[in-house]
């Protein structure tokens, strides 16, 4: 059977004809509720962990959210990086080179959960010391963060298996996959901490054993509904310009959500100073908006495989199509957003901690009173980021990390400690506006390029 004669076999999506809108909705949605679901790992050990647990539970576990962005960003940015050249062979239909592709994106993949395993179970202590991390709950922190390490081969994996199946349209089945050990991991949760008396280390148990049955669902999913993806013996020949062109990619993104994440570990370690009721307010209003804005991750996500189809398929103009609907779909969302944290962020506080807790409610509240007008901004991050970087640019997106940094590092040296939290807080704002700085002047300049080769009408 041809590779042509499959795709109608599976749930592919081409993403290169129809309504440019249409599509980036349909595609959206169902990477918005992946996200939910990945994410809803570390909110489910988190809430399990604050309401049977108590608050220095809740700080140990939840306070981790920045060094897990950092340590799962960056399988997440090579993985979507890795995917950008699929999705763009797959736009051309040069399926056995994209073939290829998958095979060595795989070994990197592989070989760069290894390497994170062992060099972040050796560092995981001095790293927490630098993060400012109190006796009390340093145990803690340690346990949970050294089993999260030790599974990371299993959170590549999954990241591998659908970054490949989004890259060819597929946005469902990872949601699928994720949903059922979403729910694996809360019965877990229970099992371990209430019944097994496992403490903060049943939450990391759960986490890793969840995520490898997603992984393993995706790879027995691709084996029977996806022959298009079938690798063959000679797809895995070791090829080193394939290799370093994924890497070109992958890498750039990978240091860009790593860049992203070393800002949030530097406020995370300012918050630290203030003591166990900051570090468990900061905690669950980082939980709420990640939760929030994941909206904007799939968006982020979704113009990334549009671009690389279209840019793969010569139609430059669907391209900036597709970034102003989508550009119009995040700033209406980012309106919705802002209204939902400013009048309610008390109420899902609630689901981390006990309404008596009244000084880690207020620090949550006090958190998106300070940063919640600047969404708009936020969300822009994900649509230019991932706009580019469908184009195959990765150098500028990954320079905007470095702005963001740069700006979040300044106002913690400036502040912290010197303030009130909300000084702390606004680092968030800064980081979002200074990130942008080379993004949109770079799309600009782009599209201002392929006006002058004649590629769009403007």
């Amino acid at each position: 059977m041809s590779d042509n004669a499959t795709m109608k076999n599976t749930t592919i999506h081409d993403m290169t004809t129809g309504s440019p809108a249409r599509l980036i909705m349909q595609f959206m949605i169902p990477m918005f509720l992946g996200n939910i679901f990945q994410q809803f790992y570390n909110i489910a050990d988190s809430i399990i962990a604050g309401q049977f647990l108590g608050v220095r539970a809740l700080a140990a576990i939840g306070s981790t959210g920045s060094l897990m962005f950092f340590v799962t960003g960056w399988l997440n940015g090579l993985s979507s990086g890795f995917a950008i050249l699929v999705s763009q062979w797959f736009g051309a239909k040069e399926y056995e080179r994209m073939r290829h592709y998958v095979a060595m994106s795989i070994y990197l993949s592989a070989g760069w959960a290894v390497l994170m395993t062992i060099g972040l179970g050796i560092a995981n202590e001095p790293i927490l010391r630098l993060m400012n991390y109190k006796a009390s709950i340093m145990p803690d922190v340690k346990a949970y963060m050294g089993i999260i390490y030790a599974g990371l081969i299993v959170t590549a994996a999954y990241n591998a298996l659908a970054a490949f199946l989004r890259a060819l349209g597929d946005s469902k089945s990872p949601l699928y996959f994720l949903i059922i050990s979403a729910v694996i991991n809360v019965g877990l949760d229970v099992a371990f901490i209430i019944y097994g008396g496992m403490g903060v280390e049943g939450c990391a148990y759960a986490t890793v054993i969840a995520q490898g049955i997603s992984a393993v669902l995706c790879f027995i999913y691709i084996v029977k509904k996806f022959p298009i993806l079938h690798l063959k013996k000679e797809n895995f020949r070791f090829s080193l310009p394939a290799c370093g062109k994924l890497m070109a990619l992958g890498v750039p993104m990978a240091l860009q959500f790593s860049i992203t994440a070393i800002g949030t570990i530097i406020v995370q370690g300012a918050v630290n100073v203030y003591g166990e009721d900051y570090m468990a307010g900061f905690s669950a209003a980082a939980k709420i908006q990640n939760v929030i804005c994941t909206v904007f991750v799939a968006f982020g996500a979704t113009i990334a495989t549009y671009v690389g189809q279209n840019w793969g398929a010569g139609k430059v103009d669907r391209v900036r199509q597709g970034v102003r609907c989508t550009q119009i779909m995040i700033l209406a969302y980012s309106v919705i957003a802002m209204i939902l944290v400013f009048f309610f962020s008390k109420y899902l506080t609630y689901l981390f901690i006990s309404p008596s807790e009244m000084k880690v409610i207020e620090v949550s509240v006090l958190y998106f009173h300070t940063v919640f007008w600047c969404y708009p901004f936020l969300g822009s991050i994900f649509l230019y980021r991932n706009t580019l970087q469908g184009l195959g640019y990765g150098l500028v997106p990954m320079l905007g990390g470095v702005f963001e940094l740069a700006a979040r590092s300044a106002i913690v040296v400036l502040v912290a400690g010197k303030t009130s939290f909300a000084g702390v807080c606004l680092s968030d704002p800064a980081a979002w506006i200074s990130a942008l700085i080379p993004l949109i002047p770079y799309y600009i300049y782009v599209t201002r390029k392929w006006k002058k080769q004649g590629k769009i009408a403007m």
